[in-house]
């Protein structure tokens, strides 16, 4: 009741249209509501009817103290997604885009549809997320002045962040209004020193929510606007880059200093250029899907640089680097796979990981975020999958950097005597999750591992045994062994002397040493082992029959096929299928017997 009663309180100073009693009701309202991000119901009314004297006051000339203290109060009652209706039309949408300086002057554009309430909580402005994108532009906008408030220009941008982040009308309002080319063209002056941290993030921030939002506005940013180049010269701007040579970046004026060395970079370069670089996720996400000209090859390569000195890049603190490395990740997995070389070119210095001849720099971080990622254990899909998807892929097709990942992850077998899971190396820890129970999880890494394998088959059942292999051979039609249809170098695998001598023993399904067992069946007759394997049919045909489980057979196709119940029965009288000829010729480490 108090609340209402300050409520009414303000709205009445406010209804006497003074400059001074209005800035003085504001301004108390907003050092008590700075912090509240949560209101009640029946205020519901006083918050929307202050909302429209607020407005109405933004539209007069006004002092700049009363400006920013209008602005503080439409980025307060935006947190509210309930009371939005007066900043929801076309007018006050561009009252506001005018005070942030993005408003753009050109023709009427069409009317807006009516949808539906926003579908993505929090509030934007104060910085919390949605789902990822970007967005830029550049067209007839109204960039502010050098003498223009920049607190004010923050201030309104904050808000059109809340109303964007909450409601679906004013995300078409906004996509109507152009605000993305308004956006654009601050965006443009990455070099200029005038604007200031505050007013650079929630540019990026607006650009973020009206390309995650808005799919129309994220292929404009993409293609009209020439996102890519905008945003990777706002990314080179905001790390401070320099170019010693082509696609090789160094920090300026440290261009001698290994990227081991080098200082963190500022809590503030990290903010802007994590926006940069979800923005650049969203309008690159189908790049991977579609065939790209020289001239985008180019530009993307020259991302692929900005983002190997990103990888190398860290932040002050071990959590804020987790999460910078993170979004590089992402988008690097979203370039076109051609472009990845450019994580090869640097030439090899003083300090570098170098591997026939190249820099393996940029590959050796992203394997240790890999491995980290899976050490971690925690939603394995989400975290570890860009990595591991973006190696396996490098892998696929560039021969140094598979045979780099393969002396680390697969290095010549020596331990024969423990199952591939069994242990703490990464093979161990990239078979134990080719049984996860995440399908996409397993899939993933059993990839991996086959590709470094070259896509031989008995070469991937070497290293991780038949038993958990069998998921993604099934899935080729593998099983019978064979190689699956990639290119590759013909470079033999090296055999050490402990798996040569062990080899004679090692158990093919389970890829270890396995002790000879006793033989069950030692003693009987064939009556009885023929009475044995009778029992054995009986209990899958009533098993099968009762849909509990469902009998499998390897066709010649190398894919398993249905066992149908009647067909058991037959397999008492022929219980044992002709062998058919192998597939794959012998070589040093296949294992036929699987």
């Amino acid at each position: 009741m108090a609340m209402k009663m300050d409520l009414k309180g303000i709205i009445e100073q406010m209804e006497t249209g003074e400059q001074d009693a209005a800035l003085t009701a504001l301004q108390s309202y907003n050092r008590e509501m700075n912090h509240c991000f949560t209101f009640s119901k029946e205020d519901e009314q006083y918050r929307e009817l202050l909302g429209e004297l607020v407005l109405g006051f933004l539209n007069r000339e006004l002092q700049p103290s009363c400006q920013l203290a209008c602005l503080e109060t439409v980025r307060i009652l935006t947190r509210d997604k309930d009371c939005l209706d007066p900043f929801l039309s076309r007018s006050a949408m561009s009252t506001l885009a005018r005070y942030a300086g993005i408003a753009v002057f050109s023709t009427a554009t069409p009317a807006h549809n009516q949808p539906g309430e926003g579908q993505v909580e929090g509030e934007g402005g104060e910085g919390d997320e949605a789902a990822e994108a970007s967005s830029e532009g550049m067209e007839e906008a109204s960039p502010s002045s050098e003498n223009a408030d920049q607190e004010v220009i923050a201030e309104a941008l904050k808000s059109i962040c809340n109303i964007l982040l909450h409601n679906q009308t004013g995300q078409v309002i906004a996509a109507d209004l152009q605000l993305i080319k308004g956006v654009a063209e601050r965006l443009k002056q990455c070099h200029d020193p005038i604007w200031n941290h505050e007013v650079r993030f929630f540019d990026l921030r607006l650009t973020f929510l009206l390309t995650a939002l808005r799919v129309d506005v994220r292929a404009q940013l993409a293609q009209e606007l020439h996102g890519i180049s905008l945003l990777g010269n706002q990314l080179d701007a905001t790390l401070d880059l320099s170019w010693p040579d082509t696609l090789e970046t160094a920090r300026a004026g440290l261009e001698d200093v290994p990227p081991e060395q080098l200082p963190p970079l500022s809590r503030q370069q990290i903010e802007l250029a994590m926006e940069i670089l979800k923005i650049l996720f969203n309008i690159t996400f189908d790049t991977t899907k579609r065939k790209v000209d020289e001239e985008e090859a180019a530009g993307y390569r020259h991302l692929g640089a900005i983002l190997r000195h990103c990888l190398l890049s860290h932040a002050d603190g071990d959590e804020r680097t987790e999460e910078f490395h993170s979004h590089a990740v992402h988008l690097l997995g979203n370039l076109p796979l051609p472009c990845l070389d450019v994580l090869l070119m640097p030439k090899v210095q003083q300090g570098s990981i170098e591997y026939m001849g190249v820099n393996m720099d940029a590959v050796n971080m992203l394997l240790e975020y890999m491995e980290k990622r899976l050490d971690g254990g925690h939603k394995l899909k989400e975290t570890l999958l860009p990595s591991l998807n973006l190696l396996t892929e490098s892998a696929r097709i560039h021969r140094e950097t598979r045979k780099f990942l393969r002396s680390k992850v697969l290095p010549p077998l020596r331990d024969v005597k423990n199952k591939p899971e069994v242990g703490n190396s990464l093979r161990n820890k990239l078979v134990r999750i080719m049984t996860h129970i995440d399908t996409d999880v397993k899939d993933c890494a059993a990839e991996f591992l086959f590709v470094l394998c070259k896509e031989s088959v008995s070469r991937f059942i070497k290293y991780t045994g038949y038993g958990n292999a069998a998921g993604l051979l099934a899935a080729r039609g593998l099983l019978r062994g064979g190689r699956d249809s990639g290119i590759y170098s013909e470079d033999e695998d090296s055999e050490t002397e402990e798996y040569r001598e062990a080899k004679a023993h090692i158990n093919p399904i389970t890829g270890a040493v396995q002790e000879e067992q006793p033989d069950p069946m030692e003693g009987m007759t064939e009556e009885q082992k023929e009475i044995e394997a009778m029992k054995l049919v009986q209990m899958f045909d009533r098993l099968s029959r009762t849909n509990l489980i469902q009998p499998m057979q390897l066709g010649m196709d190398g894919k398993m096929r249905e066992i149908a119940p009647e067909d058991l029965h037959k397999l008492t009288h022929n219980p044992l299928f002709p062998p058919e000829p192998h597939q794959e010729p012998v070589n040093s480490d296949s294992e036929d017997e699987a």
